[in-house]
């Protein structure tokens, strides 16, 4: 991406000249000074290779090219023996930070509505050992309410310290942990608890009153309740088997009969039962062993250089998705800190910060994080329409500046004067101090990927894993800059492409092999909790004993080794005359329009022709409203035939369209005032869009689009 520089001729030759006359004098003591050629050596190695010369042979890292690694420290088998290592060597280093609330207020919006703001302080740490004698008392206690070894306990939570310290208490006492969203609905919630069979569940007083409390008579076994931030107090409307707790009345009581009960896990016991966000129907829960998520993180941990007690994590996206998770156990398997966020407190300018308070990165300054593409592309989007509102000369100073590093850094080069002069501002939005940024849940889009990598000043890596995977498949090393791509394998696992003949994809394809992407290793999980069936559609065992799992996306692999994703067998729709149209595709293309905040492309097999679901952005929709004399409120406009013939126009004619065939661009669209929410229940916690629901929710527009109405 390109960035048109506004700006006097004169102006922007005399800036050229300087820039290049700085680079001339500065080159050489800085290319032998600041390690660039190695560098540039990393980055143009061979990254993984298959075993074989035989087209199905798997890929695996050259870096554990001779056996699989699956364990970060000797002797440390099972996540509780992880975490005493740990404790053991950072014991007084802050561990878990939470920011303290000083006040609250309702302030009115302009339309009506109340929005709740916060005042936040300092972030208060718990330090390694503390947080240790906090899950050990904590484990105790629940095996003092009953809870037995190898049964399963839930947990229903917002992101927040007590999850980290109650997953880590179960660990300990081989609790096996159900994992539920926060935002799941009634129903899925239910499924899971009574599916697992849970007795005793953890959460808050919040999740408590406004979903839990509802579906308490569908879920018979309950019998204990255990609020991360409530007192015993029982109320009167509660069934009368159920008796609910707080966290410290637990662990006050686990300290008085600590390790009594305790009864330490196997490498190969369930560690997490993992019930996914439900894309395509019924949640699902994934086995996952201790021996599966060391694998992982033991993975990803070799891919993040430098990783140790200095570092800092921000911890804000859903602990019950296995991104989150994998990250942060992998974090204080290391010694960092991890302080606590959450996706309406993050910076400041998150909906819940007060004007002219700190965020949570600003207070934090954290120097990793993850993120979801949803969240990248809206600060990507912000970004840029502020860029927009600036001077000419601002604007073509950033744009001299965003086109000089992005071919800097393209040969492997860094740019510390622009960083320091240009880019800072938009750096300390998220701290400032950041040295990673990885991103995963879905494919990260080109232009978002290098926009975070030059405008935020750290590597930008994309990662590619699934729950089934424990998140763990492929991140790219951090200084590789190319774009698009997720990385080669983990040394945790190898990777091969079968062949999809009903998509014309195959392992012998020239230049790139491409093929469905199976993932095998010890970091692929037990299977699906009392689903045999779906078990053994999905997963396999080789003739050498190891597990496969079949993703359903599929994927090409370059000769560096690295792999990228082009497809998903289940976003492929063939129209009425033959072609082959990739939903994912289209909507990949699309979604960096200024004019689009969100898109879902949708295709019937008796159709001749794509339609669209788009909620515009609310600032661009009201901008070509003015210009086309369409007057009304933002819902009135997006039910307008005018805005939606005019948005169709910009989309058909944008330049992303020209990446797409002709009969793969929407011939009609809806637009959408509702943003798709994981409250709505029509995206998942990680933002990817469920098809299945947004297609009933939009059924009759469907219909009236394809001239049923």
């Amino acid at each position: 991406m390109q960035i048109k520089e506004d700006i006097n001729p004169v102006l922007l030759y005399i800036l050229h000249f300087f820039m290049w006359l700085y680079g001339v004098i500065t080159f050489v003591p800085w290319f032998l000074l600041s390690g660039a050629r190695e560098r540039q050596r990393r980055a143009e190695r061979i990254k993984a290779k298959p075993l074989s010369e035989d087209p199905i042979s798997p890929f695996r890292s050259v870096d554990s090219f001779q056996s699989l690694a699956s364990s970060l420290y000797p002797g440390c088998d099972t996540l509780d023996k992880v975490f005493k290592h740990a404790t053991d060597l950072f014991t007084d280093k802050g561990c878990l930070g939470t920011r303290e609330v000083l006040s609250e207020e309702d302030e009115i919006q302009p339309n009506g509505k109340v929005f709740k703001k916060v005042i936040l302080g300092k972030y208060n740490w718990m330090t390694y050992n503390e947080a240790y004698l906090a899950a050990s008392h904590f484990g105790s206690g629940l095996a003092a309410l009953g809870q037995k070894p190898r049964s399963n306990i839930a947990i229903f939570c917002e992101t927040r310290a007590e999850w980290i310290i109650s997953a880590q208490a179960c660990f300990m006492y081989n609790f096996p942990l159900v994992t539920l969203y926060a935002t799941l609905g009634g129903p899925a919630i239910a499924h899971g608890l009574t599916e697992t069979e849970v007795t005793h569940i953890i959460t808050s007083k919040e999740l408590l009153q406004s979903k839990l409390k509802k579906i308490l008579p569908q879920v018979p076994l309950l019998r204990h309740i255990i609020l991360v931030d409530g007192s015993t107090s029982q109320q009167s409307d509660y069934p009368n088997n159920i008796t609910v707790h707080s966290m410290a009345s637990v662990q006050a009581l686990g300290l008085r009969q600590a390790n009594q009960h305790r009864s330490s896990p196997m490498a190969h016991d369930i560690a997490v039962i993992m019930y996914t966000s439900g894309s395509t129907g019924i949640p699902k829960g994934v086995m996952i062993s201790h021996r599966n998520i060391i694998s992982g993180i033991t993975g990803m941990a070799q891919r993040i250089p430098d990783l140790g007690d200095k570092d800092t994590y921000i911890g804000y996206l859903p602990l019950a998705h296995v991104l989150e998770l994998s990250a942060e156990l992998v974090c204080l398997s290391r010694g960092c800190g991890v302080g606590y966020s959450s996706p309406q407190t993050l910076s400041d300018q998150s909906t819940k910060i007060k004007k002219g308070s700190k965020g949570d990165a600003s207070e934090l300054q954290p120097t990793l994080m993850a993120a979801v593409p949803e969240i990248m592309d809206r600060i990507y989007k912000n970004v840029m329409s502020k860029v927009g509102t600036m001077s000419a000369v601002q604007k073509g100073l950033f744009s001299l500046a965003y086109n000089y590093k992005m071919k800097q850094i393209s040969r492997g080069y860094s740019t510390p004067l622009c960083d320091r002069v240009v880019f800072w501002k938009v750096r300390k939005l998220l701290g400032g101090k950041l040295r990673v940024l990885l991103s995963g849940g879905a494919p990260l889009s080109a232009a978002t990927q290098r926009f975070m990598n030059i405008c935020f000043c750290c590597p930008v890596g994309q990662g590619y894993g699934l729950t089934e995977t424990c998140g763990a498949g492929t991140i790219t090393e951090m200084w590789d800059y190319s774009t698009g791509r997720v990385g080669a394998p983990l040394v945790c696992c190898e990777i091969k492409l079968k062949n999809w003949e009903e998509g014309g994809y195959f392992n012998t394809d020239k230049p790139y092999p491409r093929g469905e992407i199976l993932i095998g290793g010890p970091n692929v999980t037990m299977g699906y909790y009392k689903n045999d069936l779906k078990t053994k559609e999905d997963f396999c065992v080789d003739e050498n004993g190891q597990r496969w799992f079949s993703t359903g996306d599929i994927g090409e692999f370059h000769p560096d080794g690295c792999l990228k994703i082009i497809d998903r067998k289940k976003d492929l729709v063939k129209l009425q005359a033959g072609e082959y149209v990739s939903l994912g595709k289209v909507e990949a293309a699309l979604k960096n329009l200024p004019i689009v905040d969100n898109i879902c492309a949708y295709a019937n097999s008796d159709q001749s022709y794509v339609i669209g679901f788009i909620v515009p952005n609310q600032k661009e929709l009201l901008k070509m409203a003015e210009q086309k004399r369409v007057l009304g409120s933002f819902e009135s406009l997006c039910n307008n035939a005018t805005m939606e013939k005019e948005v169709l126009r910009v989309l058909t004619e944008s330049p992303a369209a020209a990446t797409l065939e002709k009969f793969e661009i929407p011939a009609k669209i809806r637009l959408v005032a509702e943003p798709w929410t994981p409250e709505t229940g029509l995206v998942t916690d990680a933002f990817k869009l469920k098809r299945k629901e947004l297609k009933s929710h939009y059924q009759e527009d469907i219909e009236r689009m394809y001239g049923g109405k």
